[in-house]
């Protein structure tokens, strides 16, 4: 029993040591849900660097994967990324993209994702989503979000709606595809209601062939619909 015990605590030690020594492969890249690539898989694997070399090569031993993991999830177009090394040495790096909803077009350019926050543009792919025009302040997108977020979940604003302008007094107006018409939504109480106002009025409109009729349609008033004549 005692030559048995040494013979296993021999292997494990021998095995925990080869393991630590064992050199990473190249990164392998894998990217979760949208394919759209807005960053690659050779710019992740330039991120992963550590003390400025390059993590193929490196003993497991001293691969720091939190490090490596921490730098992947602060770059901006990163929703999140998982790091982490395989029992025979591949370093794997999974990561989720941030998801774009609309597209901020003012003295500076980027996107607004799916959190409310600030992503760049990018090099590789551009999504199309509804642009974003007025006075607009980076650091307070919550009105943008929210309606950025409502128009990804409807399918009828989703088809129609290709500009959200936000005005100096923070009210919200709507510019829709082939419309020359401004929706007025106004504020963004009772949300929900303005915007089936919005779907029955463009449905009788279409069928009355009258939606060229008109250059402001403003649904600040509860459950009417005023519309100004061009």
């Amino acid at each position: 029993m005692s030559v048995l015990l040494i013979l296993v605590v021999f292997l494990y030690a021998f095995s925990s040591v080869r393991n630590a020594k064992r050199v990473v492969s190249k990164p392998q890249v894998e990217f979760i849900g949208n394919k759209n690539l807005f960053i690659t898989h050779e710019d992740v694997s330039k991120l992963l660097i550590q003390n400025q070399q390059e993590v193929s090569n490196t003993s497991k031993e001293i691969l720091d994967l939190n490090i490596l993991e921490t730098t992947l999830n602060q770059n901006p177009m990163v929703q999140y990324a998982d790091v982490y090394v395989t029992v025979t040495g591949n370093l794997i790096a999974k990561v989720k993209q941030k998801t774009p909803i609309a597209r901020v077009v003012t003295d500076a350019t980027y996107y607004v994702d799916n959190n409310g926050g600030y992503m760049p543009l990018s090099k590789n792919y551009t999504e199309r989503v509804p642009i974003v025009t007025g006075f607009i302040n980076k650091k307070e997108l919550n009105k943008i979000y929210i309606v950025a977020s409502k128009i990804q979940e409807d399918e009828f604003l989703k088809k129609h709606v290709v500009q959200i302008q936000q005005n100096k007094n923070n009210t919200i107006d709507l510019k829709l595809r082939q419309c020359n018409f401004v929706v007025q939504l106004g504020s963004l109480d009772q949300l929900d209601k303005k915007v089936n106002n919005l779907k029955a009025f463009y449905i009788k409109a279409t069928k009355d062939k009258t939606l060229k009729n008109y250059s402001k349609v403003n649904l600040q008033f509860g459950n009417q619909v005023v519309c100004t004549k061009a």
